[in-house]
């Protein structure tokens, strides 16, 4: 199978450890087609970077889908753009919270969710809700800018770490989601440190994708993610039309 892997925002070495990440667990005969968003801000932090990482988000995954691709995930942590994806999408759409809250539900009965800035934190609080995670799952922030997760000279990696301590003792997690993308290559390594499960939304997303391919399920097409109706769209926007982003 052919697996689009969309990074909403700009920041090319950030879709690379995304990659990486999702090679490491697929399987043989999946083949990951990793993209960059052309458009868009270079990290993904509230909901104003949010909300301007979406058009560009919507042409890779029409552009993908072109391609063949049989699937596709977002690889955002807020799930950026998840609902008008699913509706634009002929093929199924993951977005790499749901992802890893529903893996994490498998195996702990609680589980504590690190992600980076606190202006992330309450997007990611109302996504636990609304995937009805309320009563298993905490939200904390480690108070580090994405973009400093590539930098070995900062010390977000020391935030994170202090973290994930602080939920094993404090909220008695059983378990450690990663709340962003940008965290997808430390898993094994802090799984091994602290000695729980530490789960990556990346991962999470590569293997129920791989799923749903092999069941034959999509996105249902009828109520919520129908097909968008056809008509004008003018302005910045007139490249947007869906007559011109659904692929005939």
């Amino acid at each position: 199978m052919r697996l689009l892997i969309v990074n909403p925002n700009t920041t090319a070495s950030m879709t690379a450890t995304i990659a990486d990440a999702a090679g490491r667990v697929a399987n043989p005969g999946t083949s990951i087609m990793p993209v960059t968003s052309s458009m868009g801000p270079a990290s993904i932090e509230g909901y104003y970077d949010e909300a301007l990482a979406v058009p560009g988000l919507l042409l890779e995954l029409s552009k993908g889908q072109s391609l063949g691709a049989d699937a596709a995930i977002i690889a955002c942590f807020d799930d950026t753009g998840l609902d008008a994806a699913r509706a634009l999408c002929g093929i199924p759409v993951i977005g790499i919270c749901e992802a890893a809250m529903a893996t994490a539900s498998f195996i702990a009965q609680r589980f504590t969710v690190v992600t980076t800035m606190e202006r992330s934190r309450l997007p990611v609080e109302a996504l636990v809700h609304r995937y009805g995670m309320d009563s298993r799952a905490k939200v904390r922030a480690a108070d580090i800018p994405v973009l400093s997760l590539e930098d070995p000279q900062s010390n977000a990696r020391d935030r994170l770490r202090n973290e994930i301590t602080a939920a094993l003792r404090d909220d008695r997690a059983e378990a450690i989601v990663l709340g962003c993308a940008g965290m997808a290559d430390l898993t094994l390594e802090l799984s091994r440190e602290f000695g729980v499960p530490v789960i990556d939304g990346v991962a999470a997303a590569v293997k129920q994708a791989e799923a749903l391919v092999a069941l034959g399920l999509s996105t249902a097409k009828r109520g919520a993610y129908a097909f968008p109706v056809g008509k004008t769209y003018i302005g910045l926007l007139e490249p947007f039309a869906p007559a011109r982003m659904i692929p005939a």
